[in-house]
C-alpha cells in the first residue's frame, strides 16, 4: 500500500502549550542517578537560581529500574518526581527504551541489531535495539506500561519523551521478516515487487518472498530500490516502537502531549510523517562553534522543526552549553554564543530552549560534552552564562510564548527523495541533498529572509515563492501539486536534477517528467554533465558549479543566463518560462542569494528589515523583532520609530546597538 507523506499533527491533542501555560521551558537533560543523593538538594538550590523550570529525566534508566528481568525499582524515581514537584520544576518523563539493560542482550541476542556483514552489535553503548525484535518491542512495552501507570497522576509530570534519538538499522534475520511482511503489504504480490524494484535488471527476479532479503553485503552495486524500499521500511519500523509506547502513556494520561527527539537533517527518519504522530515536534541541535555558517545550520534547522510542527512552536530539546565531545576537536563556546544561539531558537518559534545537559557528567563517554553546570560548577562562566539566559527567557515568555512566525517562502524538501538520490551507481558523488537544501537556505539567510520547509506534496497556496534545491524523486501528486502552484501564479525557482525518478526510482522519460520540462522550457534534456570537486563553469554574470546541463530552452522560455565556453557553450543555465525559474547548474553563493533575491523581490518578499549589516539577522515573531548580531564586532542596526528592548528595558528610537554576539528584541 503506497502511503501519502507529510501529515499534519493530530487535531485535538495537548501541544506544547499545554506544557508550558505561557512560559518558556527552560532546563534539560538530568541524570541525577549518576550522583549521590546529597547533589540533588544541591541541583534544585541550583535550578532556582538559574530559573529553570523543566528537566528531563530516565533516558538512560533502564537498566536502573529493571535491574534483572521483571524487577522494578522506582524509588529513586518516586523521590526524585517528588523533589522536582516540591520545587517548581515540571518534568519531562522519558521512556528509557534507547538503552536496553545488558540482561537483555545476554539473554535475548535476537534484541540486538546486526549490520549490513552480519556483525552484532553489542551492549556497553546505546541504541542497542533491534526494532523488529518481539521480545525487545514486549520488554519495552512492559516497562514503558509501569512507568506510565506509576506517574499518571504525578504533579510534576509535563510532557512524556518516548525512547531517544531513533537510528537504528538493523539487517539481521527478524529484521529480514519484518521487512518481507512490509513489503507484502506494499505491494501485494511478487509481480509488483519485481515490477518496482527493476529485477529483470541482472535477472534477479524473486519467485518466492522467502528469498527477500534486506541489501545486505553485496559483490557489487546493490539494487537502489531495494535500498531505497530499506530506508522506508526502517523509518516505519522505528516509528512502529515509537507509536506502541506512544499510546501506552497516551492511555494512561491523555491530557500529557508526548514527543521523541529528532536529530537535525538525519538522513534515517522520514521527520514529515513522524512529526504527524507527534504532539510536540522536538530536536537536538549542535551547530560548531568555529563554523562561520553555524548560525545558518541552527536557523535552518529550527526552520525545518518549526514546520514540522505545522507553524507552531517547537520544542529544542538539546544542545549544548559549550563543548561537545564527539567532534575530531571539540572546541567551547565563545562568551555570548550559548546566549544568542539560544536566543535565535526563540525567534524561530521555540517555546522551549533546553540542553544536554543540566550536570556534567564525570564518568562514562560523555565527561566532556558540556553541561549547564560544567565541571568548574556554580562559579564557572558557563552557569553564569546559563543564569542569565533563563532570566531573559523569563522575561521573554510573556510577550513570545504560543506566537508564530509566518514565513511568505518555502523550501521543499523529502526524505524519499534523498533516499534514492544517494544510491551508490549516481552520477555524482559531489552532489548531496542535504548539502545543496543547506546551500539554497543559506542564500535565504543571508539576503535576511526567513523561511519555512514543506514537502512537495503539502498545501503551498499560503507561500508567495517556493523554491526546490533539489527533489531527484517526485510522486506524480507531488509534481501536480507544483504545477498547481505555479498555474496560480506562484513564483518557483527549482534546482538541477529534479523530477528524474518516480517513486520507485524508475527514470522518468526523457530524463525529467515532460510535465515539469513544459514547465521550466526545456524541450529537450540532452546530457547531465556533472563537475569535479573544486570545478567551475562560466555563466554569464556567474560562476557555476558542481553542476550542469546540456539542454535545449523550448521557444516560450527566457534564457536568463548560458554557460559559457566549453562543451556547453551558449546552453542555458537558467531559464525562465512566467514565474518559474529553473537553474541546470549551482551558482556560488553570491550569485545565488543575488537571483534568490530577486525572484522574492518580484514575488512581492521582503527581509524583515532593511538595510542589515552583514552578521546580523533579523526575524519576526508575533508582534516582536529579533535582531541577532553573529558578528564579532559589534554594530549600529537602523530600526525606524520607537521600540522597547525586551532584554534590556531600553527605549530605543531609530536605531540599536548591537555588542558582538548580541542581541535585541523589540516590542512596537
Amino acid at each position: 500500500m503506497r502511503t501519502r507523506r507529510g501529515t499534519a499533527p493530530e487535531p485535538g491533542r495537548p501541544g506544547l502549550g499545554h506544557a508550558t501555560r505561557g512560559r518558556i521551558l527552560f532546563g534539560g537533560d538530568y541524570n541525577p542517578e549518576q550522583w549521590p543523593e546529597e547533589t540533588w538538594h544541591e541541583d534544585v538550590r541550583l535550578m532556582k537560581e538559574a530559573r529553570v523550570n523543566s528537566v528531563t529525566l530516565g533516558v538512560f534508566s533502564w537498566a536502573r529500574i529493571e535491574p534483572r528481568p521483571g524487577a522494578r525499582e522506582f524509588g529513586w524515581l518516586d523521590r526524585l518526581m517528588d523533589l522536582m514537584h516540591e520545587h517548581g520544576v515540571g518534568v519531562v518523563l522519558a521512556t528509557p527504551t534507547s538503552s536496553p539493560p545488558p540482561w537483555m542482550g545476554r539473554l535475548h541476542p535476537e534484541t540486538l541489531p546486526r549490520d549490513e556483514e552480519g556483525r552484532t552489535e553489542w551492549w556497553g553503548s546505546r541504541q542497542h535495539f533491534s526494532h523488529s525484535s518481539a521480545v525487545y518491542r514486549r520488554c519495552a512495552a512492559a516497562i514503558t506500561e509501569d512507568l506510565a501507570a506509576r506517574y499518571a497522576s504525578h504533579p510534576a509530570l509535563t510532557l512524556w519523551h518516548i525512547n531517544n534519538e531513533y537510528c537504528t538499522f538493523d539487517y539481521g534475520d527478524e529484521a529480514a521478516a519484518a521487512f518481507r511482511r512490509w513489503l507484502r503489504n506494499r505491494y501485494a504480490t511478487l509481480e509488483a515487487l519485481n515490477t518496482a524494484w527493476g529485477t529483470a535488471f541482472w535477472g534477479q527476479g524473486y519467485d518466492g518472498w522467502h528469498e527477500v532479503l534486506p541489501p545486505r553485503r553485496a559483490h557489487y552495486l546493490k539494487n537502489p530500490a531495494q535500498v531505497l524500499d530499506f530506508r522506508r521500511f526502517t523509518s516505519d519500523m522505528l516509528l512502529e516502537c515509537y507509536v506502541a509506547e506512544r499510546d501506552i502513556v497516551r492511555r494512561h494520561t491523555p491530557g500529557i502531549p508526548v514527543t521523541s527527539n529528532f536529530m537535525p537533517m538525519w538522513v534515517g527518519q522520514d521527520a514529515w510523517r513522524w512529526a504527524g504522530e507527534e504532539d510536540v515536534v522536538s530536536v537536538d541541535l549542535y551547530p560548531d562553534p568555529r563554523d562561520p555558517l553555524g548560525a545558518q545550520h541552527g536557523a535552518l534547522v529550527q526552520d525545518m522543526t518549526r514546520s514540522q510542527a505545522a507553524g507552531g512552536p517547537w520544542m529544542l530539546m538539546e544542545q549544548a552549553a559549550g563543548a561537545v565531545n564527539w567532534r575530531g576537536v571539540n572546541h567551547p563556546k565563545p562568551r555570548g554564543l550559548n546566549r544568542l544561539w539560544s536566543l535565535q531558537a526563540v525567534a524561530r518559534g521555540a517555546d522551549a530552549v533546553c540542553y544536554f545537559q543540566w550536570r556534567q557528567s564525570r564518568q562514562g563517554a560523555e565527561k566532556f560534552h558540556s553541561g549547564m553546570i560544567g565541571h568548574a560548577g556554580e562559579q564557572g562562566r558557563g552557569f553564569r552564562e546559563i543564569k542569565r539566559i533563563g532570566s531573559e527567557l523569563a522575561l521573554l515568555a510573556p510577550r513570545v510564548a504560543d506566537t508564530r512566525v509566518a514565513p511568505d517562502i518555502a523550501v521543499l524538501h523529502d526524505w524519499n527523495s534523498w533516499w534514492a538520490g544517494e544510491q551508490d551507481g549516481r552520477l555524482s558523488t559531489e552532489v548531496d541533498c542535504a548539502g545543496l537544501v543547506r546551500a539554497w537556505h543559506r542564500a535565504l539567510w543571508e539576503a535576511h529572509l526567513t523561511t519555512a520547509f514543506a514537502h512537495p506534496e503539502h498545501d503551498l497556496s499560503a507561500y508567495r515563492m517556493v523554491v526546490v534545491p533539489q527533489l531527484y524523486l517526485l510522486t506524480d501528486t507531488a509534481i501536480e501539486n507544483l504545477l498547481a502552484y505555479a498555474r496560480a501564479g506562484g513564483t518557483l525557482v527549482c534546482g538541477f536534477l529534479t523530477g528524474v525518478a518516480d517513486e520507485d526510482d524508475r527514470v522518468r522519460p526523457g530524463g525529467m517528467d515532460e510535465r515539469l520540462r513544459e514547465l521550466f522550457g526545456i524541450r529537450t534534456l540532452h546530457e547531465w554533465w556533472p563537475l569535479d570537486a573544486g570545478e567551475q563553469v562560466a555563466c554569464d554574470g556567474f560562476t557555476g558549479t558542481l553542476w550542469s546541463e546540456e539542454i535545449d530552452a523550448d521557444p516560450a522560455a527566457a534564457v536568463e543566463a548560458r554557460y559559457r565556453g566549453g562543451e556547453l557553450d551558449g546552453m542555458p543555465a537558467v531559464l525562465r518560462r512566467g514565474s518559474v525559474r529553473y537553474l541546470s547548474t549551482l551558482p556560488e553563493p553570491a550569485a545565488l542569494r543575488a537571483l534568490l533575491a530577486e525572484a522574492a523581490d518580484g514575488a512581492g518578499v521582503r527581509p524583515a528589515l532593511d538595510g542589515l549589516p552583514d552578521g546580523v539577522e533579523a526575524v519576526r515573531r508575533g508582534d516582536l523583532l529579533f535582531l541577532l548580531n553573529h558578528g564579532r564586532d559589534p554594530v549600529t542596526v537602523e530600526v525606524p520609530g520607537s521600540h522597547r528592548d525586551l532584554l534590556g528595558g531600553a527605549l530605543v528610537r531609530d536605531s540599536v546597538r548591537l555588542e558582538r554576539l548580541g542581541a535585541a528584541v523589540l516590542a512596537p
